[in-house]
C-alpha cells in the first residue's frame, strides 16, 4: 500500500485520511509479526518478555486504528460487526448473512447473529457505548489507550513511519 494508485493530488481528502490509516494498520501488523517471530525463536527469558510486550503494544495500535477506520471510513462498521466477536465458521457466518451467496456480508443482508453487540450505524458512525463495548472484550493490554498514546518504538526495519 506505500504506493498510490491514483494521483495524490487527484486524491479526495477522505481518501488520503483512509490511506494513511490503512497504511499504518498495515504497519503494525506487521511489527506484531515481526516481534512474534523474535520472541519465539529466543532462548532469553526476559528477551522474550520485552518482546512479548512490544508486540502487544502493536496489537493495541492496530486495534486503535481498526477502530479509527470503523468509525470513518464506510463499510468497516457493518463488516466488523459481522464478524468480529462472532461464534462458528466464519465462512457460515457470511452463508447465513447473505442466504447462501458467498458476497455481502452485513451490508448486504444484516447480522447473521440477529443484531449487534453494540450499537451504532451501519454507515460507520460511532456508537453510544464507544471501543471495547461488548461481552467477552478482555485485552490483556494496558491501560491509558487513547488520544496523544504513542505508536510505540517505531518500524522494526528501522523505516520511517
Amino acid at each position: 500500500m506505500s504506493e498510490y494508485h491514483e494521483s495524490w493530488d487527484a486524491l479526495p481528502e477522505d481518501a488520503k485520511r483512509f490511506h494513511r490509516a490503512l497504511t499504518s494498520l498495515q504497519e503494525e501488523i506487521e511489527a506484531v509479526d515481526w516481534y512474534h517471530q523474535r520472541l519465539s525463536v529466543t532462548a532469553d527469558r526476559s528477551l522474550a518478555d520485552l518482546l512479548a510486550h512490544n508486540r502487544d503494544e502493536e496489537m493495541e495500535h492496530a486495534a486503535m486504528l481498526l477502530e479509527w477506520l470503523r468509525r470513518h471510513m464506510p463499510g468497516w462498521d457493518a463488516q466488523l460487526r459481522e464478524y468480529l466477536f462472532s461464534e462458528g465458521p466464519l465462512t457460515g457466518i457470511e452463508e447465513a448473512a447473505t442466504g447462501g451467496a458467498a458476497t455481502g456480508g452485513a451490508a448486504a443482508g444484516g447480522s447473521a447473529r440477529g443484531g449487534s453487540a453494540r450499537g451504532g450505524t451501519a454507515a460507520g458512525g460511532a456508537t453510544p457505548e464507544g471501543p471495547g463495548a461488548g461481552p467477552g472484550l478482555s485485552s490483556g493490554l494496558s491501560p491509558g489507550v487513547g488520544p496523544g498514546v504513542g505508536l510505540g518504538i517505531g518500524d522494526p526495519k528501522g523505516r520511517a513511519r
